[in-house]
């Protein structure tokens, strides 16, 4: 069997951070583990429709910290914000914390390997063709700007009688390569037949070359190259 690493948590705490972040003695670290769990679950529950591919949570002593990244902030905001209050009231009955509620921007959301594989999901609930779903993902994807992607489907595809695992992918996906910002993202569709598992790999370029966009590291980024040491001058 071939040993597969999620590329995200591979790269936390080099390239990427940690989604939840706080400390806790080791009596309080599985009950703080599951009320996270409980706040990403009931999040993504009572907002499927807002494409949300992650939470992030920070704690401290006084509250609870949640981030939301959605593609679509206004349904979540609310007219007047309303809807944040709701949701922050909502979050602090199920935990029983002081909660605040900050919402992310995702600004690409077609590059966004969470994203798309939900998307995949929906369409194959749709009954649609996986293969003409896969073809139109991969060439939404590379459009939307990624420089690679990848899609594994599994189970019983076209409603056959054996599970099978079918994929494609476009591009480059370079999954050693630390400095390359690898997306994943995952989700089952429930269809008749049986659950669909759905696995995106979304190559969305190189970090330095991201933060190179945001203004910062410019320089390097466009030479494309860790700056060099000035050589040593030789002895003789």
């Amino acid at each position: 069997m071939g040993q597969k690493v999620r590329p995200t948590g591979f790269r936390v705490g080099i390239m990427e951070d940690w989604r939840s972040r706080w400390y806790a003695s080791k009596h309080e670290f599985k009950d703080l583990l599951v009320e996270d769990f409980k706040i990403r679950k009931f999040v993504k529950q009572k907002y499927s429709y807002a494409g949300i591919p992650k939470v992030e949570i920070e704690r401290t002593r006084d509250e609870v910290k949640v981030i939301l990244f959605t593609a679509r902030p206004g349904i979540i905001i609310g007219r007047k914000g309303a809807e944040v209050e709701k949701l922050q009231e909502e979050l602090q009955t199920l935990t029983g914390r002081r909660i605040n509620i900050k919402i992310e921007e995702v600004t690409r959301p077609e590059i966004d390997a969470q994203l798309i594989s939900e998307d995949i999901a929906e369409q194959l609930q749709k009954r649609s063709s996986f293969r003409r779903t896969i073809k139109r993902a991969l060439e939404q994807t590379m459009d939307g700007g990624a420089k690679g992607v990848k899609i594994l489907l599994s189970g019983r595809l076209g409603g056959s009688e054996m599970s099978r695992t079918e994929g494609a992918n476009m591009g480059s996906i370079p999954l050693s390569t630390l400095r390359a910002k690898i997306d994943y993202g995952f989700s089952e569709a429930k269809t008749a037949q049986g659950h669909i598992g759905i696995k995106v790999w979304v190559n969305q370029g190189d970090y330095h070359l991201l933060k190179a966009e945001g203004g910062t590291d410019g320089h390097d980024a466009q030479a494309s190259q860790v700056p060099k040491k000035p050589k040593r001058p030789r002895k003789r």
